[in-house]
């Protein structure tokens, strides 16, 4: 059924159509190429989920209130990743600077984290999502570091959407693992230090071989990466809203997608 789009955020003409989200049964936009615009939909989108907490204290809540609704809305954002075609979806769910908060709430954030797994693995498996973890596992609950092997193994042939979530992630560790394991060969006489090159230091990122995010989105107004992808976001579109992460809904997401389409991407020519 073809209607007619909302306005756009910015002067420039779109090729829209719309279908029924199947949750809620309202109408959603679904971009296709159009000449005046530029990528019509992200493939990869990274996520900085910030605003928790924050969420939790204006309700006079405690912060684990605000993780849960942050899951909730993680489960809402995956869906419609699933539906408007984006093939991959990295979110940053514990940066290795967090373990600077109390151990009350890191041992919260580690519980919530493998029973949100346990609880979605079928769910991955049903929506066809594979699911990926990057980040150093050596200081995670052993039970959790378990899981994570279970849930990537079960979900490795899965040819949907690819979930990446990043846990106990620094974009700095990222790097010098990633020079370590290049040092490392060169010392091994496996490479020649003139043959290092960005390519070279790509293959041994963490990442590798997802591609860079095409739209990083931040919550809760902050405008900043913290540490998060300092390597990948090279050429990525950068996208804040002062939204906190609990109130990121489809209406929002909509805002970045249609931020993302106005943007020129010229990759230096």
């Amino acid at each position: 059924m073809m209607l007619s789009p909302p306005p756009p955020l910015y002067p420039c003409s779109l090729s829209l159509c719309f279908r029924p989200n199947p949750h809620n049964h309202r109408l959603h936009v679904l971009t296709q190429p159009d000449s005046g615009c530029s990528p019509f939909m992200p493939n990869q989108v990274a996520v900085i989920m910030d605003g928790n907490r924050r969420w939790a204290r204006s309700r006079g809540l405690m912060p684990e209130a605000g993780y849960l609704a942050g899951a909730r809305s993680l489960k809402l954002f995956v869906n419609l990743c699933c539906n408007w075609g984006i093939r991959v979806v990295t979110v940053f769910a514990f940066s290795s600077d967090n373990w600077l908060r109390p151990k009350a709430e890191v041992d919260f954030l580690m519980r919530l984290l493998e029973s949100a797994l346990k609880d979605e693995v079928a769910y991955m498996l049903r929506e066809d999502i594979k699911l990926s973890v990057i980040g150093d596992s050596s200081k995670l609950p052993k039970s959790l570091k378990e899981f994570i092997t279970y849930a990537e193994t079960t979900t490795e042939n899965n040819s949907g959407l690819n979930l990446v979530i990043a846990i106990n992630y620094s974009g700095k560790n990222d790097i010098v693992q990633a020079c370590q394991s290049i040092a490392r060969k060169v010392k091994d006489g496996l490479v020649d230090p003139e043959e290092i090159n960005e390519f070279m230091i790509e293959n041994e990122l963490g990442t590798h071989p997802d591609p860079h995010p095409d739209l990083l989105i931040r919550t809760s107004g902050e405008v900043r990466v913290s540490n998060f992808f300092l390597w990948q976001l090279s050429s990525t579109e950068l996208y804040f809203t002062e939204s906190l992460w609990p109130d990121f809904g489809e209406d929002e997401f909509l805002h970045a997608l249609r931020a993302f389409q106005h943007r020129l991407r010229r990759y230096g020519r």
